[in-house]
């Protein structure tokens, strides 16, 4: 720069790309406040025109995604929509990653019908992989602005999770009937799904939301595998009894939750 205005030789070197990061760095910096530097770089008005123009879509009014658009379609109010669409566990790979394992657990199941209890089993952990990725420093893009608001904490964490279960859920539900088996027992997942689903975001009020739901998962792993190695049947865990007392626990967790979230 000579006389604190860029040079001939500089403004070409720049205009090419050949110069060394710190300099250029230095140039755009003189360029923000020299009109006269900046009145002698070649620019078509049209093209920067059009760059503001996609820059503002993009930032100031960015197009909503997908999902998005579905959530809202649905009547969800256009801020949440806009949360949950940002959530990790919404994204097209989770959905698609939870469609697959639930399809493979319906074509095993369909060529040996012994592996129904394996979908049957299978159908209660998928939700805790959600809500374990629904919310957090590590897995949230957003976290540290959401942390600002005041849907943050519980609250952010109930909707999210309440989101995650309802498309857990509702996969699960269409993969059911396709299952070799009795209307009741296709069910029989849903009320151990929604049992641990409360019993995690119960339990994350007091640990962080990855470990509750491991702890959840594993104790419904080992609920599963004491009772088929005490009763010899794989199957009695999803019995009227036991349902029952999944409903109950879903309750009674459930309304934890939301004196949580209220509180």
């Amino acid at each position: 720069m000579t006389g604190w205005h860029i040079s001939d030789d500089l403004r070409e070197r720049y205009l090419a790309g050949t110069l060394e990061a710190a300099l250029a760095m230095s140039v755009d910096a003189h360029l923000g406040r020299c009109a006269e530097c900046r009145a002698a770089v070649p620019y078509e008005r049209d093209w920067l025109e059009a760059s503001w123009a996609r820059l503002e879509t993009e930032l100031i009014r960015p197009r909503p995604s997908m999902g998005e658009r579905v959530l809202r379609y649905g009547g969800v109010p256009g801020h949440l929509a806009r949360l949950l669409s940002a959530t990790s566990t919404m994204s097209r790979a989770w959905v698609a990653a939870v469609a697959a394992a639930l399809g493979f657990a319906v074509l095993a199941a369909r060529q040996e019908a012994d592996v129904v209890t394996a979908f049957l089993v299978a159908a209660p952990v998928l939700p805790l992989t959600g809500i374990a990725l629904a919310y957090g420093p590590h897995v949230d893009r957003a976290h540290e602005l959401m942390a600002a608001t005041p849907l943050a904490g519980p609250r952010l964490l109930l909707t999210r999770a309440t989101t995650v279960l309802a498309v857990a859920t509702f996969l699960a539900a269409i993969a059911s009937p396709l299952l070799p088996a009795p209307p009741g027992l296709s069910a029989a997942w849903l009320l151990p799904s929604l049992a641990t689903s409360s019993g995690c975001l119960a339990l994350s009020s007091r640990l962080p939301v990855p470990i509750a739901a491991l702890a959840v998962g594993g104790l419904w792993l080992a609920i599963v595998g004491t009772g088929g190695l005490a009763s010899g049947s794989w199957l009695a865990v999803f019995g009227p009894v036991a349902q029952i007392v999944y409903g109950s626990i879903a309750l009674l967790m459930s309304f934890r939750v939301y004196r949580v979230s209220i509180a």
